[in-house]
């Protein structure tokens, strides 16, 4: 069987549209989940029930308290009535997570 034309052109776009996305994927800039005693209990829920919902629920205890650790700048907020999806973003420190 031979590979025609319209084969090659067929290939040659798919191949600058792959490589597009690869070039435009870049690095992931957001900031693992850090692996200390403040969220050992995130870890631990997370290990517990395989739930990164479940794990989220304690973010907000420092996260959010007036006083507590403060966002940077340009940090989205959490919505009004939905739950923190803090680890939508932030991975934990454990393999294949």
């Amino acid at each position: 069987m031979r590979i025609g034309k319209k084969d090659w052109f067929f290939i040659i776009i798919i191949a600058a549209v792959f490589g597009t996305f690869y070039l435009i994927s870049g690095e992931e800039t957001t900031k693992r989940v850090p692996l200390d005693n403040n969220h050992k209990a995130s870890y631990e829920i997370f290990k517990k029930t395989g739930s990164k919902i479940e794990a989220d629920k304690g973010c907000p205890a420092c996260h959010y308290e007036p006083g507590g650790v403060p966002f940077p700048a340009k940090h989205p907020v959490k919505p009004k009535d939905g739950p923190s999806r803090c680890l939508f973003c932030h991975k934990l420190r454990l393999a294949g997570v």
